[in-house]
């Protein structure tokens, strides 16, 4: 396989065996976390009237609205991943807002990367590096879990069958990148276009996720 420059997250797409797997850098117009008790009813009408759906209550599941995706990352805590970006001033409006109603919310915009593995190898790929079981009868479209990603903590979110979102902090983001690129060599591997994170399909919150979490 032709080298590819490994320090560029962005680099250009290099020849390799066509379909097997790609890597691609992905960006993130918005990315919130949303603390509080699905159970206090003002809390729950507050957050369905903002965002338009209801958040995943379900361990390890996701659901989808307009404009944005919700992730389960605890009882009380869920990562929102927006298609747009958002001013200071309704991050403001909106913590002002949860505040009110028992919840709190916090901005992780800058301090999260996101890199996006696909394809008919991508499960194999992440499996040298990560312990959940990726097959789809058992991480199917829609769930998310925390783990690792060898020594670094992760959190996987399956966007569709045989395609995942790794979410890692920033500061070791391009560890992550160099890692996925050797590990790539022996599978075949292109790497894609940068894109942006955007909604996609999911199943609802009552969909299946992974046998088991893996500790916070």
């Amino acid at each position: 396989m032709p080298d590819v420059d490994r320090h560029s997250p962005a680099g250009r797409p290099v020849a390799a065996a066509p379909g097997l797997c790609v890597i691609r850098p992905i960006a993130l117009a918005t990315i919130w976390n949303l603390q509080g008790d699905p159970r206090r009813a003002v809390f729950a009408d507050f957050v369905g009237a903002q965002l338009g759906y209801e958040l995943p209550t379900l361990a390890n599941t996701a659901t989808v609205g307009p404009g944005g995706t919700a992730l389960w990352i605890g009882p009380r805590s869920w990562l929102l991943l927006g298609d747009t970006e958002q001013p200071p001033a309704a991050l403001h409006a909106h913590r002002e807002a949860l505040n009110a109603a028992g919840g709190a919310l916090f901005d992780l915009s800058a301090a999260r990367g996101a890199i996006q593995v696909g394809g008919v190898s991508a499960a194999d790929l992440l499996a040298s590096f990560c312990p959940l079981d990726l097959h789809p009868g058992v991480f199917a479209p829609g769930a998310c879990a925390q783990s690792l990603f060898g020594h670094l903590n992760a959190l996987y979110y399956a966007n569709a069958e045989s395609e995942f979102t790794i979410f890692v902090a920033r500061s070791l983001y391009r560890d992550a990148w160099q890692a996925l690129c050797e590990a790539g060599r022996r599978h075949g591997f292109t790497i894609g276009e940068a894109a942006r994170f955007t909604t996609t399909r999911a199943p609802a919150s009552e969909g299946p996720g992974p046998d088991s979490r893996p500790g916070r």
